[in-house]
């Protein structure tokens, strides 16, 4: 009897892992039934945990629970210096952006406090400009810099409940799983909703069907956007219909919106001519006709078919400008994301040195002019021109390239994208 005891003993004193004994390791951590497991199989599985991202969640939890401290709030020139390095222009956009999260901080400060009887409202944004102008980027370069869980979220796939789409709910259920599923990091997160134009009214007439991803979409907003209790499902609620619901406030959320509302210029120059008589008279010659976003007032917005009641949950409006060939120019090269800079990387891990001249580059910006696709646009000429350079580069001897314009010429030429703009 004593002897089976000393190899049951033995049998417990063993990792049930890796099967090293007590003697070969630091420490022992013995379960139920018997299970044991050293400290270095524990180091194994969390370095598997977090290289498959797993771990992420529990660490992201513990980094957001961390009250603010008013001495850690960025400042709003200190936020602008960082999408300065990433986003060219849009000076007053910037600046909105980053007086909306100065303010944000503050709020949840003083939330945190509770030592005044003034209660600070929020002031959601609403940014207008072209496609291509960076309202995506800057909300993605402003994602880097929070100490707050942030999330982009997409208008267009939103419908009323029950139809087939994704219920508005669902951007909630975006920041829940941004915030390592902590219900009070959530209730303090910012969302910025992309192509928020695509939800207006289809019409003014009403209609025997129901606009379902259009206005209905936008009434579902009403509440959320101005603070309310919200049963959300944190893995989204049709594809597991059978978890619990967590209840969020978005009392506290900063909501950013963001959309092109193509044709809006039209809607805003036949408003300033209808000042053009009167007590209201509006110098008509003073008015920058190619940027008109500048003037967008909430009745334009509204005229563009987002619902009053909408615009008015969303009362600071800001516009980006058109990007104008000298900022198409700085795109290319400045930003520390800029296009020319990843080339350049993509070709040096094959041990290429990669050149543009001069001339190549201006060529780049004049058709991203000719074909009006924005920043984007570069984006798809350079795709174009490099094809079938980064096709055949790693492949050869060759130490060094330069792109010269006539090689942009010709490679440009005979691309597909050349045919697809004079489709358009």
């Amino acid at each position: 009897m004593a002897k089976g005891n000393g190899k049951n003993r033995q049998k417990e004193e063993c990792c049930s892992f890796c099967g090293r004994n007590r003697n070969s390791v630091k420490v022992l951590f013995q379960g139920g039934d018997g299970v044991t497991i050293c400290n270095d199989c524990i180091e194994m599985g969390y370095n598997s945990l977090v290289s498959s991202e797993i771990i992420s969640v529990g660490a992201k939890k513990r980094a957001t629970t961390n009250q603010l401290k008013a001495e850690d709030i960025l400042k709003p020139q200190q936020i602008k210096d960082f999408l300065d390095n990433y986003v060219v222009g849009q000076d007053s956009a910037k600046r909105s952006i980053a007086v909306a999260v100065y303010n944000h901080y503050k709020r949840l400060v003083a939330s945190q406090g509770n030592s005044s009887d003034v209660e600070l409202d929020k002031s959601n944004i609403i940014l207008v400009g072209p496609t291509g102008t960076g309202k995506t980027l800057i909300a993605r370069t402003i994602a880097r810099l929070l100490g707050v869980p942030f999330t982009i979220v997409d208008a267009t796939v939103l419908t009323q409940a029950g139809y087939v789409g994704e219920d508005v709910e669902s951007i909630l259920s975006r920041l829940y799983q941004a915030s390592g599923y902590d219900v009070e990091a959530t209730q303090r997160g910012i969302i910025f909703i992309d192509e928020i134009d695509k939800i207006a009214r289809k019409g003014d007439n009403p209609s025997i069907t129901r606009d379902v991803s259009g206005e209905g979409v936008q009434q579902a907003l009403l509440k959320i956007l101005e603070g309310t209790v919200v049963n959300v499902a944190p893995e989204g609620g049709r594809k597991h219909p059978e978890q619990k619901f967590v209840q969020i406030d978005t009392k506290n959320i900063l909501f950013i919106c963001g959309g092109a509302f193509d044709g809006i210029e039209r809607r805003i120059a036949e408003r300033l001519n209808t000042r053009a008589i009167g007590y209201g008279r509006v110098d008509t010659t003073s008015i920058d006709r190619e940027n008109m976003l500048k003037y967008v007032q909430p009745q334009d917005i509204k005229s563009y078919g987002l619902i009053p009641e909408l615009v008015g949950r969303l009362p600071v409006i800001t516009y980006l400008e058109p990007l104008s060939r000298q900022v198409l120019r700085s795109i290319l090269t400045e930003p520390k994301n800029a296009i020319i800079r990843q080339y350049n990387h993509l070709f040096e891990m094959d041990g290429i040195a990669l050149n543009f001249e001069e001339d190549a580059l201006e060529y780049i910006v004049d058709k991203a002019i000719e074909f009006k696709l924005g920043a984007r646009g570069l984006r798809s000429i350079c795709e174009a021109i490099m094809k079938d350079l980064m096709f055949d580069a790693p492949s050869s001897d060759i130490k060094s390239f330069t792109v010269t314009k006539e090689y942009a010429e010709q490679k440009l030429g005979n691309s597909e994208v050349k045919l697809l703009v004079q489709k358009c």
